[in-house]
């Protein structure tokens, strides 16, 4: 099981007054917090410190925080919450195409910041025990290959994010049932609201552009089914 005394965790923001709110709250769940409030201190930070989740703000001097999460995950994957104060889809949907495995957008209450905090530790946990069997799982021209987290379509590998290869997995359990958005929430998130179910229609838009606009079905006012076919 998690527990915040292990884990450390780097934020990312240029503002003050929200880092040092970010960071206070945080110290007093329990996690050790490092603080960084640019593009290239934050990888420089990354390099030395190897924090165990990252919460990085979209908007940066220097270097924005898309290039600063394309280049940590190309150095070494580590999950990213990632800050946001641009309401527009086509920014959230970039940030994760980059690796962010969620977002939150300003302003935002710290107890649902925590909450999502430990949801991406819990999940990074629970991975790395479902990737010690060594199953392949087949839905039409899909192909999951869960102890590598590599998936083929058609033969081609799609380079997944963490998170879209958890949603991908999750609904592959069952292909051709309906998940409804709050269920796909508390399974790969691990918590269930209503009013961020947004999350989970941003990734499989971007599962979408990946696999196949056929690959993952929407059922109307209910949620998502992975096709059979």
């Amino acid at each position: 099981m998690v527990t915040p005394q292990q884990r450390r965790v780097l934020v990312v923001e240029d503002d003050e007054t929200i880092a040092r709110a970010v960071r206070e709250r945080l110290v007093a769940e329990g996690f050790e917090v490092l603080v960084a409030n640019d593009g290239a201190g934050a990888l420089a930070t990354y390099a030395r410190a190897h924090p165990d989740v990252v919460i990085l703000d979209r908007l940066l001097p220097g270097l924005d925080g898309l290039e600063v999460c394309r280049r940590m995950q190309a150095a070494r994957p580590v999950p990213v919450l990632m800050l946001t104060a641009l309401g527009e889809e086509t920014d959230v949907l970039v940030g994760l195409g980059v690796g962010a495995d969620d977002y939150i957008t300003k302003p935002f209450s710290m107890r649902e910041l925590v909450a999502r905090i430990r949801a991406l530790l819990r999940r990074v946990e629970r991975a790395g025990l479902l990737a010690r069997g060594d199953g392949v799982i087949r839905v039409g021209a899909v192909e999951i290959n869960t102890a590598e987290r590599r998936v083929f379509v058609h033969g081609v590998e799609a380079q997944l994010t963490r998170t879209e290869f958890d949603l991908l997995r999750r609904m592959a359990e069952r292909p051709g049932q309906v998940f409804e958005r709050e269920r796909l929430l508390s399974d790969i998130w691990g918590f269930s609201e209503a009013a961020a179910t947004r999350t989970v229609d941003s990734h499989v838009r971007a599962l979408r552009r990946k696999l196949g606009p056929e690959v993952v079905r929407t059922v109307h006012g209910v949620g998502y089914a992975l096709s059979r076919t």
